[in-house]
C-alpha cells in the first residue's frame, strides 16, 4: 500500500511539474509579437556626494518585433528586431529562455564570461533568460521562476553584466552593471523594470558609484506595424542562423570566453553586418560563408 502511495505521488509531482511547464511557456509567449516600446532611466543615489548625476533617458522606438524562432518543450529563442522610421529595420538583441538549465555563463569583467554549472535543485521548476548581443555574443543570464503575486505574473533575477550600448559609447567610469531585471506581464503587453548597480571592479573587488532605476514598457500594438520587420528576417534568417549555430558550437565547446571590444574601431557586429550584405549579394558564397563567420568571431577572441 505504501508502495502504491509513493508512486501516486511521484507520478503526481510529476505531471504537476509537466503542467508548470506548460503553463509557463504560455506565460513567455506573451513576450512575443509587435510592440511600441518606451525605455526610461534616470539614476538615483551615490555614495559619494560628489557625483554628478547623468541625465534621465527616455527612448521611444516606432516598433519592435520579438519573433520566436526556434521553439522546443524546454527552450523558446526570441529575436528582437527595432524598426527605426518607416522601413529601416536593425537587428537587436535576443533572449533565450531555456527550462531547469544547469549551465550559466557568468560575466565577469573586461568582456569575459566564465561556464559556471548550477546544480539541478538550484533550477528545478526555473527558466534561465540568456540574453545576447546584437551579434550573437554572450552578454548575461540569469534562472528564477514565473510566479503569480497579486494576480500579477513576474520573474526576477539579479545577475552581473557588461554595459549596455546606451552606457558604453557614452562613458567609461565603471565596468559592471549589476542588474535586477523583473519582468512583469501586463493586459497589454509587459514591463521591464530594473534595479541597477553601476560598478566599479577592480581585482574582483566591488565599489558602487551609482544606483540606477530602469521601466522599460512593451505595448502590443497591431502586427502591421512589424511587417518591414518581418520582410527582414525572411531576407537575413539563414545568415543570422549560421551566426548562432556557430557561436553554439563555440559556447559548448569552450569555459571561458573573452573578447575584444573593437578591431579597427569596428566592433565584431559592424563585421559580421558588412559579411551579411555580402552574401545576401553572393559576393560570398554558400560553401564560404560559415568559414568567413567564424573567421571573424575568431578575430575578437
Amino acid at each position: 500500500m505504501r508502495k502504491i502511495i509513493v508512486n501516486i505521488l511521484v507520478v503526481g509531482f510529476a505531471l504537476a511539474a509537466k503542467a508548470q511547464t506548460i503553463n509557463d511557456r504560455a506565460i513567455i509567449n506573451n513576450l512575443c509579437g509587435c510592440f511600441k516600446v518606451d525605455f526610461k532611466y534616470a539614476e538615483t543615489f551615490a555614495p559619494d556626494t560628489s557625483y554628478k548625476f547623468h541625465k534621465k533617458e527616455e527612448i521611444t522606438a516606432t516598433a519592435e518585433l520579438a519573433l520566436p524562432i526556434e521553439v522546443t518543450d524546454k527552450k523558446i529563442v526570441i529575436q528582437h528586431l527595432l524598426i527605426v522610421g518607416e522601413t529601416m529595420v536593425v537587428k537587436h538583441w535576443r533572449e533565450d529562455w531555456s527550462f531547469e538549465n544547469t549551465e550559466i555563463w557568468k560575466y565577469k569583467e573586461d568582456k569575459t564570461w566564465v561556464k559556471e554549472s548550477v546544480s539541478n535543485n538550484d533550477v528545478r521548476g526555473k527558466w534561465t533568460q540568456s540574453v545576447w548581443e546584437v551579434a550573437d555574443e554572450p552578454r548575461y543570464q540569469g534562472y528564477s521562476q514565473f510566479v503569480n503575486l497579486d494576480n500579477k505574473i513576474t520573474w526576477q533575477n539579479t545577475t552581473d553584466a557588461p554595459l549596455p550600448r546606451r552606457e558604453y559609447t557614452v562613458r567609461n567610469d565603471y565596468n559592471i552593471l549589476n542588474r535586477t531585471n523583473q519582468i512583469q506581464i501586463t493586459d497589454s503587453g509587459y514591463v521591464h523594470e530594473q534595479d541597477n548597480r553601476k560598478i566599479i571592479r577592480i581585482n574582483g573587488v566591488d565599489k558602487l558609484l551609482v544606483q540606477e532605476k530602469g521601466y522599460n514598457t512593451y505595448k502590443r500594438i497591431n502586427d502591421t506595424a512589424c511587417n518591414a520587420a518581418k520582410v527582414y528576417w525572411e531576407k537575413n534568417k539563414n545568415y543570422w542562423t549560421r551566426v548562432r549555430s556557430i557561436w553554439g558550437n563555440y559556447l559548448a565547446t569552450h569555459n571561458t570566453v573573452k573578447l575584444k571590444n573593437k578591431i579597427d574601431d569596428m566592433m565584431l557586429n559592424d563585421y559580421l553586418n558588412i559579411l551579411c550584405r555580402n552574401y545576401l549579394l553572393k559576393k560570398v558564397s554558400e560553401t564560404d560563408i560559415d568559414f568567413k563567420i567564424k573567421e571573424e568571431i575568431n578575430r575578437f577572441m
